[in-house]
C-alpha cells in the first residue's frame, strides 16, 4: 500500500432557508458576487455561529439579509458542497410564511429582496440565474418534494 498526502479545510457550519408563501413563492435576494463575477438569485443563509443552534441560524439569516421573520422552520436536508475536500455542513431549511418586521440589517449582505413564483426556478436554472450549492440544493428539494 502507497501512502499519499490528502489536505482537508475545515470550514463552518452553514444554514440555509428557502421560505415559502401561500401563493408558492419563495424569498429570494438579488445579489452580486465577485468570485464568480456576477449577478444572480440566492436563498438567505450563512455561518452558524459557535454555539449557536442551525436553526436559530437559518431564522436570524432570513430576518437579517431579508427583513422578513419566518412563521416556521424545518430541517429538510444536510449535505457536504465538496466532499472529500472541504468539510462544511451545509444545513437546508424549509419555512411556510413570513412576516414582514422591517429593512434588512446586514448591510454586507443586502440585495433586492424578492418573492419569486415556485415555476420560474426552472427557467431562472436554465438562464443560470440561481447562485450557490445551499440555494440549488434547497430549491430542487422542495421541486421535487415539496414543501
Amino acid at each position: 500500500m502507497e501512502r499519499f498526502e490528502h489536505h482537508v479545510v475545515h470550514l463552518q457550519r452553514v444554514a440555509i432557508a428557502a421560505v415559502i408563501d401561500d401563493q408558492n413563492r419563495v424569498l429570494m435576494l438579488w445579489r452580486y458576487r465577485f468570485v464568480p463575477q456576477q449577478w444572480g438569485w440566492e436563498l438567505p443563509g450563512g455561518i452558524v455561529d459557535e454555539r449557536e443552534d442551525s436553526k436559530q441560524a437559518a431564522l436570524r439569516e432570513v430576518e437579517e439579509e431579508t427583513g422578513w421573520r419566518p412563521h416556521s422552520l424545518e430541517h429538510a436536508v444536510t449535505y457536504e458542497p465538496m466532499v472529500g475536500m472541504v468539510d462544511s455542513p451545509h444545513e437546508i431549511f424549509i419555512g411556510r410564511g413570513a412576516t414582514r418586521v422591517g429593512d434588512p440589517s446586514d448591510i454586507e449582505e443586502q440585495g433586492e429582496v424578492a418573492w419569486i413564483p415556485l415555476t420560474d426556478i426552472q427557467r431562472l436554472l436554465k438562464k443560470g440565474e440561481l447562485m450557490g450549492s445551499g440555494t440549488l440544493v434547497a430549491l430542487l428539494h422542495v421541486l421535487a418534494f415539496g414543501h
